[in-house]
Formats: C-alpha cells, structure tokens, sequence
C-alpha cells in the first residue's frame, strides 16, 4: 500500500487520526486502499511538449521534446514506450505524424513545414496509445499559428459585425486582400462558400472595393449548435489565377454565457459559502461582468464583479425560503437576468482556502439539522496518493482543521468529504504553489559574448532541496526580437504537467498563474479551480471497483500479431514467418498457440518498412488466411483549444514572416531549400460510361475521375501511367496519396477486392479496362474507413474471362505498418577563424538541444554561436528528474 498519509491534523472538534484505528479493519482505511488499488491497477500518463518557438513559418521547422509522467509517481513514465505526435490543420485533419520511441519518460523530434501546406491555425496533438483509454481530454492539445509569405501572393485580414434578429444571429465579414507589400487587390472577384460546423449556410460572389475589402453577409440559423465554421474565399487575380484563402469563423455573436457555481458543488440554506462566477463569450474565451444578487421581491443582496477572464466569486448566504436571481451587466451595457441554483434545506458544504503563504485551511459547514454527531471524513489525494486524510464527528456547524503547504504536492489537490456511510458528499480542487517541489537550475552566463557570430557558453547547476539531481533537459534559443513571446499565453511544462493536464476543456493564458507569485495571482488561479475544477479520478467509480474499459494497451516495442485461421477455425501449431522486403532485412519465424494467435514482438524499424508474412499448418499446408491485428488509429477531435484559433494568422505574424522570407529566400539560393510545383487539375469527362464492367459500389462509371485502357498504352508500370495524369493525386515512390491527404495512402481496389497501397504496380497496364478515382466525400463515404484517403477502383479486362493479374499466394499478405521516425539533428553552425563562413546567417531559432543531461553533480554545459541579427536572445530551459521534479528557467541576453 503507497498511501502517503499526514498525521499531524487538529480538527475543533473530536478527531481521530489513522494512528489511531487499524488500517486493515477500518471502512475509512477500506476507501483509501481502494483507491491506491485503483490508481494502481489504472495508472495514467501525461505528455508535455516542449516546443523551440510559439509560431512557426511555412519553410520552418518544428521542433519538440516530450516529457511523458505516470500520474501515481509523478515520475517519467515507465508505462508507454512509444509516442505518437501530430499535427493538424484548421480543417481537424491529420496533415503528418511521427511514431517515437520513449526512453525513461522522454523523446524528441521534429516536423518540417514544406510550401505544400496552406497557413493557418494548427494544432499538435501528442498521446500514447494506452491514454487513449482515457479520453482524448488527457492529450498533449496546442493550438499553434503557421504563417506564409514565402510561397503567398494572398493576404486577408478580417473583421465580423454581429446583430440579432428575431433570436437569429445576423454576421458580417469584412475581408480585406492584399499583396504582401500591403498593395490592395481592388475590384476583384471573390467567390465565397460559408461553413459553419461543415454544413454550407451562404454562397456568392461579391468584388473587392477600391481599397481591396469585400463584405460578405450571412446568417446562423442554429445559434446553439453551429458557432464556429470558415469561410472559403476564392479571388480571381488580374492574370485569371485563383487563389483560395480559408478565414475562421470563431463565434457568430456576441452572446455572454455566465454560471454561478457554488464551492464544494452544491448551495445549503443558511450557511455562508464562496460562489464562483465564469463568463465566457461566445468565441470561448472569458468576458469580465458585474451585477447584483437580487432576491424575489427585486431586493439587492450583495454585489459581485469578475476580474480576470471572466472569472471571480463572491461570499453569498441563501436564507430559507428564498429564491435568488443574478442580474448581469456585459461592457457592451446590455442586461441579463438569471436564476441561481435552488438551495438545498439540509446539506454539508466544504471551502477550502489555499491563499495562505504557509498551509491551507479547510472548513466543513453543515445545516443546523445534521450536528448530529455523524462521522465525516476529509481526504486530499492527488494522482492517487493521499497527502491528508482525518475523521470527525460533526458535533458543531463549522469544524476547521490547518494543513501545511510543506506536505502537500505541487498543482492541483483534489479534497473530498466523506459521510460515514463513505459516500462523497462535496468536493474541491486547489492548486498548490509548492516551488520546493521545482528544481532550481542556477545558471552561469559568464562565457556568453554578445558579439554577432560570438560564442555563447553555459553552464548550470541543477538541484531539489539543496541536493543536486540527474535530469534531463532541453534548450530552446531564439531571437525574441523575431520571435516575440506571448508569455501569458504560453504553455510549458509546468503549466501542461501541473495545471491543465488535470483540467477538462479550455485553459485561457495558462502562463498567466505562473508568472508571479502573490496574493491577487494567487486569487486568480483559485477563481480558475472554483469554476473549472475536474478531476481524472471518479470516487462512484473506485467505491464501485468501476475501472476504466482498456481497449488500448500500453505498447512495450512495435508489434505485430495476428491469427491463422483455415476456413473458420483457429490453426494450432501454424508455422508463421515474417520477413522484411523493404526499408531493412530481416527474416524472424514463430509457432502459433493453441488459438491459433501468433506475435512478433520487439520489432524496431523505420517508416515505410514493407513486411511479408507467410502462414502455413504444422503440415506444410498453405491455404490458410490470416488476420493481422491492426490497430485503428486515433481519431481526430475537434479542436478543445478553439479560442486560441487566430482569424488573421498571416497578419499577426506579419512581422515574422517577412523576417523568415529572408532567411528561406537565402536557403533556396544556396539550394538547401526546395520548393513544390503544384500541377493544374485536370478533369476529362466521357458522356458514354466508361467503366461499365466496374465494382464501384457507388455504381459503374460514378467517381470523380476515369481512366480508360486507350490512356494506358505507352508506359512498363501502372503507377508511372497515372503520374500527373490523375487530378488532385501525388505519387511517392509508387505509392498514390491525395494532395488533401498526404499522411494517408489511397485505397486500392481492384475487380472488387481490396489491395495494400504499393499493390499498383503489381498490375499490368495492358491488362487493365479502367481506372476510376474516388476522391469527393460524397463517392468515398459509402466505403467508410477504407475510403478515407481517397480510393482508386481498378477493373480489368474480361476477354474470355479471364484475367492475367498475379493474386497474392495462398498464406501470404504484406504489410506496411509504421514504424519509428528517425528524428533529425538540429543544425547549429561554428564559426572559429579556421573555416571562415560568409553565408548570412538569419536564423530565428538559435540553438534548439533536446537532451543536456546533468551529471551526478548536477552539472551540465552546452554552448553554441549567435547568428547575425541582432537582438534580445531568449533561452528557455525545461527539464525533469528521476523523481518527478520539473525545471523551468528562462533567460535572456543581447547580441549587439
């Protein structure tokens, strides 16, 4: 039992500690093992990415480091040894992923931002397949800005207008084009589609004014439902180019939602409890409000005020018999009344009060009918472990008991109030400021020059509690000059690890409660756990031995598995053999069990690793199938991080980009930089059907695209005859993937049966009769997840009926799972005077190291050279212990 209990506890009232009663016997001490049984057999993780900027460049690279933490030790994971990160674009679509080994709780790697992706608001989304379990709440979720000059000629800035009428919302955009030397497109012609939630409410055309805006009206029928969309605007440039610009639509009015909610969860007649208020507007971030507290008859009882997005409470007291209503001013002085919660008669209420510098005070109230003497008990547990537990007897209206902060954890305490019965009767979450728990990196910044070009060396010490530590860290250094920091709005390892990995939804500027240490900071963030309070463990479900369905488990190494069946039964005793036909080569072979199941386990590869495997009976008989396990990838969810979307990326990160053109322009001419050419679509259209003989669920003929045998005469392979010739489809290697979808291989079907994606060029050209493309949601839905990156139908000659098309052999299947991506090594130039370098050097990430390891000491060094621009360089420092602790530090020095 891992129970980390405090004895020392002083209730008013009679109080009975554990040392006082058997563990083993007691209901009490049943409870808390239960929950230590249940966070152990269920143990989760969380993931923090540490980013090298906060926004990034079409032409940039992004790169991170992630720290993955058991929940029960706190400490870096020993759960997951693989990681999955991804980044997604505006439209909730998975634009690239890496697949990443874990390595005592750590990883690290990087995206590249090639000119085929649009700018926009993106998001990078890091998990372990066994948090999946869980929810995707638990996910590493960011919102991050990615700007384009290099490779626009368009730039939008919008403005939207809100009204209402008859309860409908009525919006205007204003969407002003330009060039990027800020030269308005005027009397061009737009077309526009607006979407809300992906269903289509307005389309039209309209021309930009002289000074380049155009004005598009449009309605939201469903103001409850469809808040947020885009709207695709296609103008047409002088030369006949259109250029399509995606703009967010973040809310469609100005709507304010307020709640009032009552601390411990519920209102109780005739005691005075803390009520918190959260305002958010309708774009999901926080609107300060002020109003009153009015009883029945319209009689002002208290006053109350929000101070800080949209949050704040007041100390309010329900008399019996009364009911109570809140009218709210909004700033644009518009009213609003609403009813609060209705009170209870009888009922406990908890307040917890953790603004003291040195412990926390918590205070059980109950109505006058329940002094009664009845045992209530206290815990506060975090991740599982329990810091606090007491007992009492209720014998008073108010008990109190003290807590030093010194014996509690950093972030968020969840405290809960038993009855006797062991039933939760309220309940509270508050964030502990424990700095003791950090480590405290000490930094020597004796060796850095602040010359262009010069060398800047560090060297830090690393200690907890005056002892030093093994950790391991990342650097991160850029130009804040170029790259300016949006502090408040900036997460980090102690905000991702401590605060909002333990909060569902929306943390509005999470930096903003770690930047200063005082009262009014302090009063914020309790405001936050008042109104935003969640927490990962359920009490209904560990008193109820309810666990968690665990469809996911934790991955130890890449795997594949599968079963040998023969007709409909499982093959004892099969002989089961894997080999590896690409990327590497390697032959491994195994017995299935009794179920006929079989696994490869401990398989380390590369992506675009192609496999065999081969199946036969213990007697050499080759006609078996076998099904291998394959795991569904993860979903993409809508965006829990929307109010950080950005309507004007381009605009907000003008300053930037035009920076980075510089630096990218400079790449491009030394050839370290390479641009895409995007082919025209093409579309050919045939009045007579020109598959007839197609399986084409949709029906024969029905795709986007058709080939015919006439088009497929003058090349060796099928893939090079469809390079180019197939409209919105690129080829890597011989492998097709829609232009959309890029991270996804496009389906292969051919006379009905579905093949693995490198299967083209197993077909012969001369024997096939035609080609259709399914690329449109509405030809690709009927095939469902197979249909997701396109598909492309292939239906063969049937002279005679026969075909000449070589099908896989009995007992064999390919395979092409994904494998580890080698991450990159960031390059960080030298210069000394024995090999001078004239290059102008423009970057904007200066140094980015991922792993500086202390010694037993607690000592690291690194060093690196400045670039040639000047300015306020900004280090950022982040790192963990074996133990759990977190290490923030940032630091900042001039190149002159």
């Amino acid at each position: 039992m891992k129970l980390k209990i405090t004895l020392a506890i002083s209730f008013l009232s009679l109080l009975i500690v554990f040392g006082a009663f058997k563990m083993d016997d007691d209901p009490f001490s049943q409870l808390l093992k239960k929950l230590d049984d249940y966070t152990s057999k269920y143990p989760q993780e969380k993931v923090h990415l540490h980013l090298d900027k906060p926004y990034y460049a079409i032409g940039d690279d992004i790169w991170f480091k992630a720290y993955v933490v058991n929940t029960k030790t706190s400490a870096p994971s020993d759960i997951s040894k693989i990681l999955y990160v991804e980044l997604i674009n505006e439209k909730d679509s998975l634009k690239k992923q890496v697949k990443l080994p874990i390595m005592g709780g750590i990883t690290w790697g990087d995206f590249k931002l090639t000119d085929s992706l649009a700018e926009g608001n993106y998001r990078i989304r890091a998990y372990t397949n066994y948090m999946r379990n869980f929810g995707t709440d638990f996910f590493y979720d960011k919102t991050i800005k990615i700007g384009n000059s290099w490779a626009n000629k368009v730039f939008t800035k919008t403005a939207y207008n809100f009204a209402k009428e008859n309860n409908v919302d009525q919006v205007t955009a204003t969407i002003h084009f330009e060039d990027k030397n800020g030269i308005a497109y005027s009397q061009n012609e737009v077309s526009y589609d607006v979407q809300l939630d992906y269903r289509s409410v307005s389309k039209g055309k309209v021309k930009t004014s002289l000074t380049g805006d155009a004005v598009i009206n449009f309605t939201n029928n469903q103001p409850f439902q469809n808040k947020s969309g885009k709207i695709i605007a296609t103008i047409t440039l002088d030369n006949k180019q259109k250029v399509i610009k995606s703009i967010p639509i973040t809310s469609t009015s100005n709507d304010v939602d307020v709640q009032f909610m009552p601390e411990g969860g519920t209102f109780v007649e005739e005691l005075p409890q803390k009520v918190a208020i959260k305002a958010v507007g309708s774009n999901g971030r926080g609107e300060d409000v002020k109003g009153s507290i009015i009883d029945e008859t319209g009689n002002e009882v208290t006053t109350f005020s929000t101070d800080f997005l949209g949050m704040g409470n007041f100390v309010f007291n329900s008399q019996s018999g009364r009911s109570y209503s809140a009218k709210v001013k909004f700033k644009d002085g518009s009213e609003k009344t609403i009813k609060l919660p209705v009170a209870v008669k009888s009922g406990y209420a908890l307040s917890v009060n953790a603004l003291d510098t040195g412990k926390v005070v918590v205070k059980i109230m109950a109505s006058a009918d329940l002094t009664n003497g009845a045992e209530l008990k206290v815990v506060a547990q975090q991740g599982g472990n329990v810091y606090y537990g007491s007992k009492a007897k209720m014998d008073k209206q108010v008990l109190m008991a003290n807590i030093p902060k010194k014996n509690l954890p950093a972030g968020i305490v969840q405290f809960t109030l038993f009855s006797d019965s062991n039933q939760p009767l309220a309940e509270r979450l508050v964030f502990i400021n424990n700095r003791s728990e950090l480590i405290d990196v000490s930094l020597n910044s004796s060796s850095v020059s602040s010359s262009k070009r010069g060398k800047a060396a560090f060297t830090f010490n690393a200690n907890n509690d005056n002892k030093p530590v093994l950790g391991s860290f990342s650097v991160a250094v850029t130009n804040a000059t170029k790259v300016a920091p949006d502090e408040n709005n900036e997460s980090n390892i102690l905000t991702s690890l401590l605060l909002t990995s333990d909060l569902t939804g929306y943390v509005e500027q999470p930096n903003h409660y770690f930047l200063k240490d005082d009262l009014q900071t302090q009063k914020e963030l309790d405001n936050l756990m008042l109104t935003q309070g969640w927490r990962r463990f359920l009490w209904k479900n560990i008193i109820n031995n309810v666990g968690p369905n665990i469809t996911y488990k934790p991955e130890e190494s890449i795997t594949i598995s599968g079963t040998v069946m023969k007709g409909n039964k499982p093959v004892p005793g099969g002989k089961v053999m894997l080999m590896a036909t690409k990327g590497t080569m390697y032959i491994l072979d195994t017995v299935t069990n009794a179920e006929g199941k079989f696994v490869f386990d401990n398989l380390s590869f590369g992506d675009s690793t192609k496999f065999v495997v081969q199946a036969r009976t213990k007697t050499e008989r080759k006609f078996v199938d076998i099904n291998l396990d394959i795991v569904p990838g993860q979903i993409v969810t809508k965006n829990k991080n929307g109010a950080d979307v950005d309507v004007n990326v381009n605009n907000t990160l003008m300053k930037y980009i035009k920076e980075s053109d510089n630096y990218f322009n400079e790449m491009t001419r030394l050839g370290l930089l390479e641009r895409t050419i995007k082919l025209d679509e093409v579309t050919i259209t045939e009045k007579k059907n020109p598959a007839k003989n197609s399986s084409n669920l949709n029906g024969a003929g029905r795709a986007d695209f058709v080939m015919t045998a006439d088009q497929l005469s003058t090349c060796v392979t099928l893939s090079q005859c469809l390079q180019g010739r197939l409209p919105g489809v690129i080829f890597r290697g011989n492998i097709p993937y829609l232009m959309r979808s890029q991270d996804t291989p496009m389906g292969i079907i051919v006379d009905g049966m579905q093949m693995e994606a490198d299967f083209l060029d197993n077909v012969t050209p001369m024997d096939v009769e035609s080609i259709e493309l399914l690329k449109s949601i509405g030809n690709t839905a009927i095939y469902g997840s197979r249909g997701g990156g396109g598909l492309i139908i292939i239906t063969t000659k049937r002279g005679d009926g026969g075909r000449s098309v070589d099908r896989y052999a009995p007992g064999i299947v390919t395979f092409n799972p994904k494998g580890f991506t080698v991450s990159r090594e960031f390059y960080s130039p030298k210069y000394d005077n024995a090999s001078p370098d004239n290059k102008p050097d423009l970057r904007t990430t200066i140094y980015w190291n991922p792993q500086v390891v202390t010694d037993k000491d607690g000592k690291a060094q690194f060093d690196f050279y400045n670039a040639d621009e000047p300015g306020t360089y900004r280090m950022v420092i982040e790192g963990i212990d074996a133990a759990g602790h977190l290490a923030r530090k940032v630091y900042t020095y001039d190149v002159k």
